[in-house]
């Protein structure tokens, strides 16, 4: 009897295709896409007025979530900050005064960007102060090394006699 040949080695068109369509799938399922939390209720009939609200918020930060804005949340605080926001468009309020109002509300906790001002100071420049300390330290701790590691400790009493001794042997 003979034995039944092997299949071959080379994978079929079908696999190939196969594992494209999943790469395809995969790299879709990793893209960030929008999450659509304003619902259509919320939106204002006048597109001018819909798209500075957008803008407004996303500038403002989700209370409930904390890194989202309140255009990206769906949490039930952020669809009422969208509210407000329209309410305080249709009534004439600048983009100024309805970030201004909120700010009032909520404090500079609200918005996603924060002013520069002393009370901000440690949020704007702490995490660079930190990087360059850190880079300063890493520089002293680098340099330290390779000076302890340049300077050869003295050799001994006994280590000096034995180079003496290797040296003599190899001289003669």
């Amino acid at each position: 009897m003979r034995a039944a040949p092997f299949p071959s080695p080379r994978p079929s068109p079908a696999s190939g295709r196969g594992r494209i369509l999943a790469l395809l799938c995969l790299i879709l399922a990793l893209l960030p896409l929008p999450a659509l939390a304003v619902l259509p209720s919320e939106r204002l009939a006048d597109p001018a007025l819909e798209a500075r609200a957008r803008a407004l918020s996303r500038e403002l930060r989700c209370l409930v979530c904390r890194n989202e804005s309140i255009d990206d949340s769906s949490a039930d605080l952020a669809h009422d900050l969208r509210v407000l926001v329209r309410e305080r468009l249709k009534a004439g309020d600048s983009d100024a005064q309805v970030l201004a109002y909120l700010t009032s509300r909520y404090g500079d906790f609200v918005l996603l960007r924060p002013p520069v001002q002393p009370d901000t100071w440690l949020l704007w420049f702490g995490p660079p102060a930190l990087l360059c300390l850190g880079g300063v330290g890493l520089a002293f701790a680098l340099r330290r090394r390779r000076g302890a590691a340049a300077e050869p400790a003295p050799l001994s009493a006994e280590e000096r006699q034995r180079l003496e001794r290797l040296m003599r042997e190899e001289e003669a």
